[in-house]
């Protein structure tokens, strides 16, 4: 057990209203309601949920106190657990010994080594995605940006060719992150699972599909047999301590798991970044003269991430304005003094990439969308945890290597040949889900600045 006796005064953290809570738990604006919130209360609050209570945390040193400091003290919160029904025990949503121990299984995966290996991969696949648009073409992103992430992910974690499948996978997430939405971070989300409800069926059916493409994918390599140098492949040769294997149901969760958070966060913080970088055409141009002085005719590589500075600088900025993970929740196992917040047991805690990435103390102008705010000398004036778009602590995304390698790779690859302008007429609304996602994607049209070779 962790627990820190903070020398400093039990802090008082204000209580919603009655009003203030009802918007709190039902909102249909999940992002800007609890900013609202905030920017009227300060750093944190909560609210009464029947017997227990809903803390929400918004200052960085609070946030890093949690996740790092004093995560022994929570477990995985309720919007976690609501994946539970489509990724099963897998690395997201398992908790203590275990997760551990699927962490050390998985790890070797995510090794700076292995990364350099997928690169070529992740160019490859992103260059024949983009021989395949025209000029003048008037595409949604959102699904480009998916179905291109997803054949990465099934080629490098998988060797697997899943783009057959993108259709299907597609509309199984769509349901997944309507169910999320609809109850993943309400408190009476648990309640609600329960209930004989159509939106409960459409994730049964979604799950089914999705396992249909996992299964399949670990059928083929028990077949084959041999290793093929991918995760699955150190997955199906791994040994427990007494010298057993995963089961296809382990496999699966894990392989699920993988699958979905391996492609769902970079493929919306591209389509963010494609919608932002049309918004801002100056900060569009100077990315456009890196990557060609960089490239010139020649295709990228892993070699070329430190000279793509400022391509990096535009995606760090994306995930500031339009963090694909928006808010993460934990449950106190035990009571806590957090910082001098008295965090009874039970008490759900709840934190917001959304609203800290967006704190004009933190962020002046915080809806500009600057990348100069990601010089080395801008980002040591601010905390840690001023930006988690990967969370923290021990649950840190084990991706976060991956996801920044092949975001900085897509981007400059793509932004070789092409520019988007946002189509008359498109709607772009967030829907807050388990990631941050358009809700009716993005329409935008292509204009090819130079020929592919």
């Amino acid at each position: 057990m962790v627990q820190h006796n903070v020398e400093e005064s039990t802090r008082v953290v204000p209580r919603l209203n009655r009003s203030e809570s009802l918007s709190f738990i039902f909102s249909n604006d999940p992002l800007n309601t609890p900013l609202r919130l905030a920017r009227k209360y300060g750093d944190a609050f909560y609210l009464q949920a029947g017997h227990d209570k809903v803390f929400f945390l918004a200052h960085p040193d609070d946030i890093r106190e949690l996740l790092v400091v004093q995560h022994e003290n929570f477990h995985k919160g309720h919007g976690v657990m609501m994946l539970d029904r489509m990724l099963g025990n897998g690395l997201i949503t398992n908790d203590g010994d275990s997760h551990r121990r699927q962490r050390r299984l998985v790890q070797p995966a995510f090794h700076r080594r292995r990364i350099a290996g997928y690169a070529r991969s992740m160019v490859e696949a992103t260059q024949q995605q983009a021989q395949m648009w025209k000029d003048g073409q008037t595409i949604d992103m959102s699904q480009e940006m998916m179905q291109l992430t997803l054949t990465i992910v099934g080629k490098t974690l998988f060797n697997a060719d899943v783009t057959q499948e993108a259709d299907t996978v597609q509309a199984a997430l769509v349901t997944a992150m309507e169910a999320f939405r609809k109850l993943g971070l309400s408190p009476l989300g648990e309640l609600v699972e329960r209930l004989p409800l159509p939106i409960n069926a459409r994730l049964r059916r979604a799950r089914a599909q999705l396992d249909q493409v996992v299964y399949r994918i670990i059928e083929e390599h028990r077949r084959q047999g041999s290793d093929q140098g991918d995760l699955l492949s150190m997955l199906l040769m791994a040994r427990d301590e007494d010298g057993s294997t995963m089961d296809d149901r382990q496999l699966r969760d894990e392989v699920m798991t993988l699958f979905l958070a391996g492609h769902e966060t970079t493929s919306n913080a591209l389509t963010w970044t494609w919608y932002l970088l049309s918004k801002n055409p100056q900060v569009r141009a100077k990315l456009q003269e890196e990557v060609d002085s960089v490239l010139v005719d020649r295709t990228a590589s892993i070699e070329d991430l430190p000279r793509l500075a400022y391509t990096e600088k535009v995606l760090m900025e994306s995930m500031r304005l339009c963090p694909p993970v928006w808010a993460i929740d934990r449950i106190a196992i035990r009571d806590t003094n957090l910082r001098g917040i008295q965090i009874p047991r039970l008490s759900r805690v709840v934190m917001s990439q959304y609203v800290v990435h967006h704190s004009p103390s933190l962020y002046p102008d915080p809806e500009k969308f600057d990348p100069e705010r990601w010089t080395p000398e801008a980002r040591e004036t601010r905390p840690k945890f001023a930006y988690f778009p990967f969370g923290g602590g021990p649950r840190l995304c084990m991706g976060e290597a991956f996801a920044w390698t092949e975001g900085i790779l897509l981007l400059a690859t793509l932004s070789q040949h092409w520019e988007a302008s946002v189509a008359p007429g498109a709607r772009i609304n967030f829907q807050a889900a388990v990631t941050l996602r358009p809700q009716y994607g993005v329409k935008m049209t292509l204009h090819q600045r130079h020929p592919h070779p």
